[in-house]
């Protein structure tokens, strides 16, 4: 491995990019035509100083992390804001602004709903907060609930929202003890489309189910056009993700797509999935058509290193401590709907993915955590103390990859998606979860948080 090189910092990444953020929100309007589901529309707010202000945790860096057996890598860093440590700020901002918009103009209000495995409900919440502090919205105006599995809790970052009574009242955090863990997706979706109607006629209040594909991509826009601004061009890039549903690299493609559209030419980036053994299920749809245990290698076990391995397949873990591990609850989603697109966009520009290991991770973890840190990327020594595996599953499946003759490309970008530590963050206490079992009990929890006011918080402008 060569020498890392320089890195860039780009700042306020949404200010920047805020009228390639709107034009993209505007085509998504007229492609999604007219919506059954409450959508509080595809306007950003003015930008002025405040919502300039609101949007300043959005920096993104470059960073030259050197060459390794002739490829060429590079970080694009999406990790800056330090109360979130994730890509999730991005799109988590550009929504509540939209919802900031829709109050103006209306005098309505908007209840936030979406599932999540810890990220998401972060980010949101920390953008809900954010618009408290800046004073472009109140708790009375706009709040959110989110649902996450119950063995989400030691990811969920605590805040304002938790600490606060009134805040922690209004915005709740409801957590979801079913099987499988992605079950918190239809306990959601069902209870906005079962409950909106009611909620809208008994409290005057507007539920927004955030979980759309189409709400993230066009933030994530901002990727390709930082690309485009401060990398040397190369349209055959390989793009790489630790994804669960590829929302960010699907954000890129739209991204590059309206910038070739105008440019007259077509996309020709390649991309690159990451997964774990728990939900190996894109890479599994982009390879055999399908998912499932049967599409998976037989691993056996070793006994001479308690190991279990294989070499059939190179783009499965040749070694695991098991076959069936979830090496992060953030990838917890099976069979996404994403798949298709993604698998379209592979098989016609190249790309590919690959599927590793907790242990394919820890013997990587030193030279990673060596060649991230002139990134300004702070791992922990001890790999014990790491919370978000995001980053070292991506750095980690390419550099598999390279080694084991997978990819063509020699430019290579990774897009650092995630990674925080225990030391990072204070978790939200078990006392501050609102368990539920079905759709009638996160109504009530959420007509308690509606009936709850606007608590505390700073007053709207």
């Amino acid at each position: 491995m060569h020498a890392a090189g320089k890195s860039l910092l780009i700042r306020n990444a949404l200010a920047r990019y805020a009228p390639e953020i709107q034009a993209a929100l505007l085509e998504a309007e007229v492609e999604n035509g007219r919506e059954d589901a409450f959508v509080p529309g595809y306007r950003l707010p003015v930008l002025d100083a405040e919502l300039e202000s609101y949007f300043a945790s959005s920096s993104i860096g470059i960073s030259e992390l050197g060459d390794y057996n002739g490829r060429r890598l590079r970080l694009l860093d999406l990790m800056g804001n330090a109360r979130t440590r994730t890509t999730k700020t991005y799109p988590s901002l550009v929504m509540v602004a939209r919802a900031v918009h829709y109050i103006r103009e209306t005098g309505n209000s908007v209840v936030i709903v979406t599932p999540s495995s810890a990220n998401k409900a972060t980010a949101l919440r920390d953008a809900v907060l954010g618009a408290y502090e800046i004073g472009i919205a109140d708790p009375a105006h706009l709040s959110i609930t989110v649902v996450v599995p119950e063995g989400s809790r030691d990811k969920l970052w605590a805040s304002r929202l938790s600490t606060d009574p009134g805040l922690r009242e209004r915005n709740p955090v409801v957590s979801y003890a079913g099987e499988p863990a992605d079950g918190v997706k239809p306990l959601a979706y069902n209870f906005v489309s079962e409950y909106a109607e009611e909620f809208r006629s008994r409290y005057n209040v507007r539920l927004w189910y955030t979980l759309d594909i189409t709400n993230y991509k066009v933030a994530d826009v901002v990727r390709a056009y930082i690309e485009r601004d401060f990398l040397p061009a190369n349209p055959y890039r390989l793009h790489v993700h630790a994804v669960s549903s590829a929302f960010g690299l699907l954000g890129h493609n739209l991204g590059v797509t309206r910038i070739t559209s105008a440019a007259g030419t077509t996309p020709a980036c390649r991309y690159f999935l990451v997964q774990h053994l728990g939900t190996p299920d894109m890479v599994q749809s982009l390879y055999r058509g399908s998912v499932g245990l049967e599409y998976r290698p037989e691993y056996k076990l070793d006994e001479s290193t308690g190991l279990y391995r294989q070499f059939a397949d190179p783009r499965f873990p040749q070694e695991t401590f098991d076959p069936y591990e979830y090496l992060d609850s953030t990838f917890y989603t099976h069979a996404p709907v994403t798949s298709a697109e993604m698998n379209a966009i592979i098989h016609s520009r190249g790309g590919g993915g690959i599927v590793v290991s907790l242990h394919e991770c820890l013997e990587r973890y030193a030279f990673i955590r060596q060649t991230l840190g002139p990134a300004g990327v702070v791992l922990p020594a001890d790999p014990r103390e790491l919370r978000e595996w995001s980053l070292v599953m991506a750095v980690t499946g390419i550099l598999n990859a390279i080694d084991r003759d997978l990819i063509l490309e020699d430019d290579i970008l990774i897009h650092g998606s995630g990674s925080y530590s225990r030391t990072d963050y204070e978790p939200i206490s078990r006392k501050d979860l609102s368990p539920v079992a079905d759709g009638d009990g996160l109504a009530r929890r959420v007509a308690q948080a509606v009936q709850a006011g606007g608590g505390a918080g700073c007053d709207y402008q």
